[in-house]
């Protein structure tokens, strides 16, 4: 008895991973750290990109096979998508992992959960990022109960939301974000007051997608250029771009009036972040990187006359992260429509001097800390810890 106990025990504990895209990659490399940490005897196994495989995982096909965005590409690519989906749900069968666990790009991660709880019903699933079931779409939170066991909550206000909605069981394990204050908040110094600043450094973060790059910079351009025009005083223009757009950016701003120091990789665009004063950002995960850099910003966004319907469908009155998580609306927003040079040169100006307008937002990131805190934890460690639970080991 004592022998088969040891055994037992000696058994590395199985976990199948699913990411879908880069940032669920840099996500599930952290939780498994995590895993390791808290349970030590661990076997990995699942899909993943380069972060994943660094931490021990050989992934089942390169993440690039199924990491396309916008519906053109995805269409592209539709018969290798479904083809890598149904390998996966046949790999985790075939695995009888301890646990799965699906992270974010619900489009395909969802489907390998769906298929893989029928066939393997008493199978853990942990689904980490919960799907924007609070923006659109709401009736999903109720029907994931079927094939998630818990949710991995990234935003605060996650819990509450698929307790309202009846989706599955939910944590708020932590945004990432919230253990790189150290990279994006400035040390003494580093930027300079407002009053005392020559020139001021204005931001311009237009989106890491080529088609919001090519929709977003010729509205930013003329915006730029009336600040310059109405503004009494210099300011520096710097723009960190993501690479593989890099070259498109510099095209579309060769021309620009006011030109900008286009910057690439994440430390210089942290580096930017710490030394400016305002931003004029697209809607993103950039707004809550800025707002907890207590960077003061305007959100500004267009999509295509397709995508504009899904506005019929939104359940929220705001975009914004910082907004959201806030539960009220310090950050002007303005898209679409309102998405006009002369609409986002009104709502920057009055952020480029000491007024109520700037204040009441730097008022507002301040109180970001106390509502994302998780304690001492890490999110991965968080993250991790739930999952060890669904075990049941």
């Amino acid at each position: 008895m004592t022998a088969d106990v040891e055994q037992k025990s000696a058994k590395p504990l199985q976990v199948y991973l699913v990411a879908g895209e880069e940032s669920g990659d840099q996500l599930g490399a952290g939780l498994m750290r995590a895993l390791r940490a808290q349970a030590g005897n661990v076997s990995f196994s699942g899909v993943g990109g380069h972060a994943m495989e660094r931490e021990g995982l050989s992934s089942l096909f390169p993440l690039s096979d199924i990491a396309v965005m916008g519906l053109v590409a995805v269409m592209a690519r539709l018969r290798t998508i479904v083809k890598r989906g149904h390998a996966t749900v046949d790999d985790v069968v075939a695995t009888k992992p301890d646990v799965l666990v699906v992270i974010d790009s619900p489009d395909f991660t969802h489907a390998v959960a769906k298929r893989v709880r029928k066939r393997l019903p008493d199978l853990p699933i942990v689904n980490y990022v919960s799907p924007s079931v609070w923006a659109w779409r709401p009736g999903r939170a109720r029907k994931m109960r079927a094939y998630i066991d818990h949710l991995l909550a990234l935003l605060p206000f996650e819990p509450a939301a698929h307790q309202r909605l009846g989706g599955p069981p939910c944590t708020y394990v932590g945004h990432p974000l919230i253990e790189k204050f150290d990279v994006l908040r400035p040390a003494v110094g580093e930027r300079a007051l407002l009053e005392d600043a020559d020139p001021l450094t204005v931001l311009v973060l237009p989106g890491s997608r080529r088609s919001e790059v090519t929709r977003l910079l010729p509205v930013y351009g003329e915006t730029l250029a009336q600040l310059a025009a109405k503004l009494d005083r210099p300011f520096r223009l710097v723009l960190p771009a993501v690479n593989h757009v890099a070259p498109l950016i510099r095209e579309a701003v060769a021309h620009w009036p006011v030109k900008p120091e286009i910057v690439e990789g994440e430390a210089a665009k942290y580096a930017a972040f710490r030394q400016a004063h305002v931003a004029l950002v697209a809607s993103g995960t950039a707004t809550l990187e800025l707002a907890l850099a207590g960077v003061p910003m305007v959100v500004a966004y267009k999509v295509s006359w397709l995508e504009s319907q899904v506005r019929h469908f939104l359940t929220i009155t705001t975009v914004t992260y910082a907004n959201l998580i806030l539960g009220e609306h310090p950050i002007p927003e303005r898209l679409q429509w309102d998405c006009t040079p002369d609409k986002l040169t009104d709502a920057l100006l009055p952020l480029l001097s000491n007024t109520p307008e700037r204040e009441r937002q730097i008022e507002a990131f301040k109180r970001l800390d106390k509502v994302m805190a998780i304690g001492d934890e890490t999110p991965s460690s968080r993250g991790a810890a739930v999952v060890l639970r669904q075990t049941r080991r």
